[in-house]
């Protein structure tokens, strides 16, 4: 009990309950470990007491918690009647987070950070509907081998100018761990803080246009679009690392063209808004161009960013280290650009940005914020009904206590930098506010446990930094959820995540969930980048692939009968609802009717799945495959497996035939330019 006494005082759970009616409990080793990485020594019995006596004697003798907040106009909970607070009444204070001084009757003093936030964060004007995309998958005529910032600006151009879209979702678009491979994963990066410029038009940049070796910059463009046909038409996969190669060398040749005096003077003032954040971000580019991306096997002195070993090679490195911040410059800029046309063509909201749950452990902001992280620890999930060994992420956690002391700093510019040309953020596993399963180092994922952060301040200063930017968020709160989560969540304004398939009455029937029951404070999809493609799942290849892959669990027949009969339970449904009014078999029909039952749902968004929408049967990431498959590597196809170029997806009769049932959604006149061949009666 001493133990378990210890682990809640610092949030660390001692077992869980995977399901109703079942608990389980962590391993003592487990508990020991992740309050290591905590900073508390449990690991004699004697430590264990000496841990125990000085918590309980730091909370007997604690004024505050570590963080406060205060939403709206409320009151400050934890905020008593025997504390004066020193300095600006709290209900003057504007938003923002705070250092709240207080002085108790007794004479003793205390100080906290406290976050006084909006009720809740910006909601969506009315109701729209837009498209879910991978940035990479979508190759234009003009790509360098992978989807860029340009696609992406035409992208939301169009269609929000011809579909009446709303919103264009991406996948994160951090920066990635450089070296050959790269992880192609946008979902494990070196750092959340930046964008990665292999993302980047190279012909956008305006100092394109003054190049002096106009010759290389040819041969350069030849490569380039000799890798778009090899991916377009030769059936090769993606290769982040060779778009990249030529992409870092044109962009060199960009590099020495001088900036003229206003591109100068804009190229500082980002310089002086990022700070010593980027400072850090391009001097471990620069040495990781040098000593390779993995810094624990730098010499010893560069494996800390405040050392003096660092800061001289960051002088000697200076030109890379500019480069570097040069480079993030322009991602930035073409961000801004993207999402001014699509608040040109009339979106509300324009760009979805999306949050990854975590950062490499080998990467720039692991290396920058060492002190934040927990060492030795991954994030993952524990065993469950589709996954009995659980997983491991290989992220490191934030350490809570850190957060609450730095008044949640790393966060705050986290946000803030992700929102700045987004008018909505998706956060990926949002469970992660309130808790995360970490896994100690060399231990399987079922030998991890739940660590909880303080979700009222986190949500407070998601809140903050939202409505700073005026920006809508969305949380995947998809899988295992804690009870009382989505409705904190719902309370602050953020939206769900509701996928067709998984919205079912499974405390009751088990049916499918009618569409007026379901919750309006959701994007309402079909799919998500992780799932089978709404094609793929209506005609069963999603089986057939897990069964090529030595994927399933039970025996092939068995997997298919339950597809088959999980598919003919929704189309009867859809039929009854009057939705699917043609003949079964027709699988673009049966899409068509999908879509329509999802906008008969109250949601505030709808989100399209840009493959569903041309017949794509692939999945663009396959869970429990690494190199059985190519996850994040393919580009966007019709229903016969060639790659559609962005220009063939905007022609795409299919697409037109499915998006003319969202005409009218959220208010809006309708589409201001007529679809390929449309003619004037």
């Amino acid at each position: 009990m001493t133990l378990a006494r210890l682990a809640a005082r610092h949030g660390v759970a001692t077992s869980y309950s995977p399901s109703a009616g079942l608990t389980v409990d962590v391993p003592d080793a487990t508990v020991v470990a992740v309050l290591a990485a905590l900073g508390v020594d449990a690991s004699t019995p004697a430590a264990l007491r000496r841990a125990l006596a000085d918590a309980e004697a730091a909370d007997a003798d604690r004024l505050l918690p570590p963080s406060l907040v205060r939403w709206g106009d409320g009151p400050v909970p934890g905020l008593s009647d025997e504390l004066t607070v020193v300095g600006t009444p709290v209900d003057q204070l504007p938003l923002g987070v705070h250092q709240l001084d207080v002085l108790h009757r007794d004479g003793r003093t205390a100080t906290a950070t406290l976050v006084v936030a909006p009720a809740a964060v910006p909601q969506p004007e009315g109701r729209a509907h837009g498209f879910l995309v991978q940035l990479y998958s979508l190759l234009s005529g003009r790509s360098w081998g992978m989807g860029d910032l340009g696609d992406l600006a035409e992208l939301a151009s169009w269609s929000g100018r011809t579909l009446g879209s709303g919103f264009v979702q991406v996948n994160p678009l951090h920066a990635a761990v450089p070296g050959t491979p790269t992880d192609p994963s946008p979902y494990r990066p070196s750092s959340r803080r930046f964008p990665d410029p292999v993302h980047l038009r190279v012909e956008d940049v305006p100092e394109y246009a003054y190049a002096a070796d106009r010759t290389r910059l040819d041969e350069l463009t030849e490569r380039a679009a000799d890798l778009r046909q090899r991916v377009l038409t030769k059936g090769e996969l993606i290769d982040r690392d060779a778009v990249w190669e030529l992409k870092r060398e044109a962009l060199d040749l960009l590099y020495r063209v001088p900036l003229g005096p206003g591109r100068r003077a804009a190229y500082c003032d980002f310089l002086a808004e990022q700070g010593g954040a980027l400072e850090d971000h391009a001097t471990w580019c620069a040495l990781a161009e040098r000593y390779g991306p993995h810094w624990r096997r730098w010499p010893e002195g560069l494996r800390d960013p405040r050392s003096a070993a660092t800061g001289r090679a960051r002088r000697e490195l200076i030109d890379r280290v500019h480069f570097h911040s040069w480079l993030a410059w322009l991602t930035d800029t073409q961000l801004a650009a993207a999402q001014r046309a699509a608040r040109e063509a009339g979106m509300p909201i324009g760009l979805v940005h999306d949050l990854a749950v975590g950062a490499h452990p080998e990467g720039a902001d692991a290396w920058a914020q060492q002190d934040a992280f927990a060492p030795g620890m991954s994030i993952g999930a524990p065993p469950d009904a589709f996954n009995a060994l659980g997983q491991d992420w290989g992220l490191p956690p934030w350490r809570p206590d850190v957060l609450a002391a730095s008044g949640y700093a790393p966060y705050r510019g986290l946000l803030r930098n992700l929102l700045r040309h987004a008018g909505a953020l998706r956060i990926d596993h949002v469970m992660g506010l309130f808790r995360l399963w970490w896994v100690p180092e060399g231990h399987p994922p079922t030998d991890g446990t739940y660590v909880h952060y303080d979700a009222e301040a986190m949500l407070a200063v998601l809140a903050l930094e939202a409505h700073r930017a005026g920006a809508v968020v969305i949380g995947e709160d998809l899988g295992t959820v804690e009870p009382g989560v989505r409705e904190a969540l719902a309370e602050r304004g953020v939206l769900g995540t509701s996928v067709l398939w998984f919205e079912r009455d499974w405390a009751g029937t088990g049916q499918p969930l009618a569409p007026e029951t379901w919750r309006p404070g959701c994007v309402a999809t079909a799919t998500t980048h992780d799932l089978p493609s709404t094609a793929a799942r209506l005609t069963g290849e999603h089986v057939q692939l897990r069964h090529r892959l030595g994927l399933l669990t039970s025996p092939l027949a068995t997997e298919q009968r339950a597809a088959r009969a999980e598919v003919s339970e929704w189309l009867s449904y859809l039929e009854r609802l009057g939705l699917l009014p043609d003949a079964r078999g027709d699988e673009e029909a049966e899409v068509i009717a999908v879509h329509r039952f999802l906008l008969r749902t109250p949601a505030r968004l709808v989100g399209v799945w840009l493959p569903d929408a041309v017949g794509d049967r692939r999945p663009q990431n396959l869970p429990g495959t690494w190199d059985q498959y190519p996850n994040w590597r393919l580009p966007v196809a019709g229903p016969d497996g060639r790659p559609l170029t962005l220009e063939a997806v905007t022609a795409s009769p299919r697409l037109h035939e499915l998006m003319r049932v969202f005409r009218g959604v959220g208010g809006r006149s309708g589409p201001r330019t007529a679809p390929p061949g449309a003619r004037p009666s």
